[in-house]
């Protein structure tokens, strides 16, 4: 029933502009649309200066085909795409789990603990995401463990009884198709991982297997790149593809202008240190059941002293899943840009550790993140009660995000008040979160997040120039989902408010337009800063999703009519 409820949680709000997404995911949303619209699979097209060839093809020929090279454009159309291989991912590690407990509640529970990861839930979803190229990269993977979980003969294995030269051609076309989403740089984590899950489960590593086996991934590896290198042979300006995503995109990434060790090891965002968190930042409310790990981990490696080395008295399955965590964060603390994202690809094997050893991690970790979902609860269930005295949400809306706060809320205190039931409240808990958060932003998808119809009608005109506010990259291209059919034209409203009179920039923008979309700029402020020289077309509301520091503090929390809900109006000339 909880699995259930997470897909659901996932399917919600598929086409809402404000679920978590990363930044970037409307700069791709723009060069898929133009390369739709110039009809050709190659080149990619963009508008953007230095934005073009910044991701292989296959993320937006993805799109090309989601959306129907534009005749079907939206982004409940581009986004499910990421939803399958999400969803795809989740029943891989339920597979694998239940291969090796025989239980269908544990295996449902690993899935559940997978979507209840904040990285999966803000990357597994959006058009820009990771969950294509996390689902390419771990099929060989998971084929080995799968590969272990079958029964063995009663004679003892043979070294080549493990995988031959035709599944490590395999394993090059899946890791392949991963690069091709996302960065030929990924072969490095992706091979290392599959070397030395081949080597720790080799029943007899002498140097003939580890020959073999070095021979047999360099292939996988030799194919994998060869694969994502046909972008050169198909594209029609391969100099391009060289210049702006070899050299600019990936390899400007390993350079630091303040020196490799002072960034390595000054602590902060980018350190080595913080990269050591990339997998409990990743977890997000479940980083202190991430932590819990540590423990079990010390309790073993101390029983193992005594004995049997411990990677010999671990089973097959959890030496692969182990290789599969240690490898990548090793090689993505290597280069001198770091990010806990770069780690999305093992967190498959992270919801497989944390469900396999659910009973022996300490309650104690579980009851400490209950604290933390009650937090959002409360500060999203505000967001959805202010919504409705904003008139932005309907009753029924706000009865579904209060009921699903509600939930949430008796789910935390149920957990903490009964200890044999905190494990599994505090998963649930944390999908109430998620399901609170889509429920308090569904509204925006509706009536009070668009434009009315009759003032779409004023504004029809072949070609018309509508100004539009751009303070990030690419942002301008939501308005091709809000008001599709007119010509935007970015302008950077921080930059020309802080340098000119409000009225006088908006006069200036009407003056050179055909409409201006004007945001509001303080919580007091109730009308565009130009009557009457202007006419008001329509209004929608729109969420803040950037802010300045020192825009949200304690003493306004409680409040975001101040810093989250704000006007955009659609202001044309008076005349």
């Amino acid at each position: 029933m909880l699995l259930a409820l997470a897909v659901a949680i996932y399917s919600l709000g598929l086409g809402n502009p404000y679920i978590p997404t990363n930044g970037d995911e409307m700069v791709y949303a723009h060069i898929a649309r133009l390369t739709a619209a110039s009809g050709h699979w190659l080149p990619l097209v963009s508008e953007l200066d230095n934005m073009r060839n910044t991701k292989p093809p296959l993320l937006f020929w993805q799109a090309l085909q989601a959306g129907d090279w534009g005749h079907h454009w939206s982004l409940a159309a581009l986004r499910t795409p990421s939803l399958v291989y999400t969803l795809l991912l989740a029943a891989m590690v339920a597979a694998t789990v239940h291969g090796i407990t025989r239980s269908v509640a544990r295996a449902a529970l690993a899935a559940c603990v997978y979507l209840a990861f904040f990285s999966t839930f803000r990357y597994g979803r959006p058009f820009l995401t990771s969950a294509p190229e996390t689902f390419w990269l771990s099929l060989p993977m998971f084929w080995l463990l799968w590969q272990g979980l079958k029964p063995q003969p009663p004679v003892p294995a043979k070294p080549d009884a493990s995988p031959g030269w035709w599944a490590h051609a395999a394993f090059g076309l899946a890791i392949g198709l991963g690069l091709a989403y996302k960065s030929f740089a990924l072969v490095a984590p992706a091979a290392a991982a599959l070397w030395c899950a081949r080597l720790a489960t080799e029943p007899l590593l002498d140097t003939r297997v580890l020959l073999r086996a070095t021979l047999q991934v360099a292939l996988s590896a030799s194919l994998a790149l060869a694969i994502f290198g046909l972008w050169f042979v198909l594209d029609p300006d391969p100099a391009a593809v060289w210049q702006e995503f070899v050299l600019a995109e990936n390899a400007g990434k390993m350079a630091s202008t303040e020196g490799y060790w002072q960034v390595a090891l000054r602590g902060g965002d980018g350190s080595m240190l913080a990269q050591l968190l990339a997998y409990v930042q990743n977890a997000g409310l479940l980083a202190f059941v991430v932590l819990g790990l540590l423990p079990v981990a010390l309790k073993r490696w101390r029983a193992s002293l005594g004995g049997q080395k411990l990677a010999l008295s671990l089973p097959p399955h959890t030496r692969i899943l182990l290789v599969w965590l240690a490898v990548w964060l090793l090689v993505f603390m290597l280069p001198s840009q770091r990010s806990a994202r770069y780690l999305i690809p093992a967190m498959p094997a992270l919801a497989c550790v944390i469900a396999l050893n659910w009973q022996h991690i300490g309650r104690i970790w579980f009851v400490l993140c209950l604290p933390l979902c009650a937090l959002m609860l409360l500060v999203l269930g505000r967001i959805a009660w202010v919504a409705h005295d904003l008139g932005i949400a309907s009753t029924s809306e706000w009865l579904a995000a209060m009921a699903a706060a509600l939930t949430g809320l008796w789910l935390v205190l149920a957990g903490l008040w009964r200890a044999r039931w905190n494990r599994g409240c505090t998963v649930a808990a944390c999908l109430a979160v998620y399901a609170c958060l889509g429920l308090s932003t569904a509204p925006l998808s509706g009536p009070a997040g668009r434009y009315p119809a009759d003032a779409l009608m004023v504004l029809a005109k072949p070609g018309a120039r509508v100004a539009v506010p751009n303070n990030f990259n690419g942002q301008f291209e939501r308005f091709e989902f809000l008001l599709p059919g007119y010509r935007f034209v970015p302008y950077d409203s921080q930059a020309r408010v802080s340098t000119t009179p409000d009225g006088a920039a908006l006069a200036d923008l009407l003056a050179r337009h055909d409409a201006v979309v004007w945001l509001q700029g303080t919580p007091t402020e109730t009308a565009p800063p130009c009557a009457p020289g202007c006419r008001l077309l329509g209004t929608r509301w729109e969420l803040k999703g950037r802010h300045r520091s020192g825009e949200i503090t304690l003493a306004n929390l409680w409040y975001p009519q101040q810093w989250l809900f704000r006007r955009e109006w659609l202001i044309g000339p008076a005349s």
